[in-house]
């Protein structure tokens, strides 16, 4: 009997509940989607529909996202979110995997395929690579003790704050529509539907962690990251929107960090270019992998 759609699973990392889905055929080779920031796994139900056939394809909320598990103290860094991926392949007896994800989940799982390139077969990879080098040159240029004071004074308005409520599901579904002008209007829904909890009063708010927004200022230097790319032995398609604010690595010099990796870039296609340009996404992925 084919499913009509995913189960819902649950795993425990660094004493945390995290959630993912499930699309079956445990059979196939294992495919990972894995979000982006202030996004859920259910953004991906498109591509899994797509290539399910061919793949057991999962897909996980990061910690603080969709319905997993908030942190206690707010506080969400790269190495907790490598740590979770790598705990939720393990999960699946270390199989190798094939791994799609977009932005901060390209970004976590681009270190995590450098730290354990034995675990990657392939990866696609959506505006995963973060700050260009010349963001990063202006972020360096405010001095770290002024950082960590923005940081500790943003983390005390986030302490007060309360996750947004929306009356309606229509009020929510617009600031969708605000946040991404290319998605339909189904997308648009199944993106906010899946994307909110409702609350005691009737209101509806994001599942997102609010503190989310304060990511604190101590990543690790450049070098450290540039030296994880480097290790990765897999291949890599690195895929970009030209409407994107997203710097391409094939122009910013970063691309060069890579032992096997390739970019395309999509015309008229922002940030979340798997839901904007989607036919093509897919053939995209489907060739490459």
């Amino acid at each position: 009997m084919t499913l009509l759609g995913p189960t819902s699973q649950s795993f425990i990392s660094q004493r945390l509940r995290l959630h993912y889905v499930d699309w079956g055929n445990p059979e196939k080779p294992l495919l990972l989607l894995i979000h982006g920031g202030r996004d859920h796994c259910r953004s991906w139900d498109w591509t899994a529909e797509a290539l399910r056939d061919d793949w057991h394809v999962v897909a996980m909320d990061h910690r603080g996202h969709g319905d997993s598990e908030w942190v206690s103290d707010g506080n969400y860094v790269a190495n907790d979110m490598i740590y979770d991926v790598a705990q939720f392949i393990h999960q699946f007896d270390d199989r190798p995997v094939t791994i799609v994800a977009h932005s901060l989940g390209g970004n976590v799982s681009l270190r995590l395929a450098g730290i354990f390139p034995e675990l990657v077969r392939k990866m696609v990879v959506i505006e995963g690579l973060g700050p260009s080098p010349k963001r990063l040159a202006e972020l360096q240029e405010t001095p770290f003790r002024e950082r960590m004071r923005s940081w500790i004074e943003k983390k005390h308005k986030s302490s007060g704050r309360v996750p947004r409520r929306y009356a309606t599901i229509d009020d929510a579904l617009a600031r969708m529509i605000e946040e991404n002008s290319y998605l339909t209007p189904e997308q648009a829904r199944h993106l906010t539907i899946h994307g909110v909890n409702r609350n005691e009063d009737g209101t509806y708010s994001w599942k997102f962690d609010p503190h989310l927004n304060n990511w604190p200022p101590h990543d690790p230097e450049q070098v450290s990251v540039e030296q994880i790319w480097a290790a990765i032995t897999c291949p890599v398609l690195m895929l970009y929107g030209a409407d994107s604010w997203a710097s391409n690595p094939a122009g910013d010099g970063r691309l060069d960090h890579f032992r096997d990796a390739s970019v395309i870039e999509f015309e008229n296609a922002g940030h979340w270019l798997h839901h904007d340009q989607f036919d093509r996404f897919i053939s995209t992925v489907r060739d490459f992998l």
